[in-house]
């Protein structure tokens, strides 16, 4: 499974994005995305979960402020953020998980740097 991440840059605080990530080679396995970011010295953290059964989900500090999505017939994940802040700033990682017969496989996109600032 390839995921491509698209949508990161330079954004003034209060601004917006919208990160994308495109599944490919999946061979209509159920995928399971999330969202995590990372800056460095720190470890990568859960921005939001975008389960195939279910709504999603957020880590505490992106409530309210984010969205996350998915069109499966596209096989792609979205997360809207609005409201950013400076400590927003930070590598945005896709994640899709397949699940067969209990076993997970973990897929990471390439990351998609985001910029807060004035």
């Amino acid at each position: 499974v390839q995921l491509a991440e698209s949508g990161g840059g330079l954004v003034q605080p209060g601004g917006s994005l919208t990160l994308s990530c495109a599944a490919s080679g999946s061979d209509n396995s159920r995928l399971e995305f999330s969202w995590y970011r990372q800056v460095p010295g720190k470890q990568r953290e859960l921005v939001a979960g975008i389960p195939s059964i279910g709504g999603p989900y957020y880590g505490d500090d992106v409530k309210g402020r984010f969205t996350g999505s998915r069109d499966d017939a596209q096989n792609t994940a979205y997360l809207q953020m609005n409201s950013l802040r400076f400590e927003d700033t930070a590598v945005y990682y896709c994640n899709a998980d397949i699940w067969r017969a209990g076993v997970r496989s973990r897929y990471w996109g390439q990351g998609t740097q985001v910029t807060v600032s004035s």
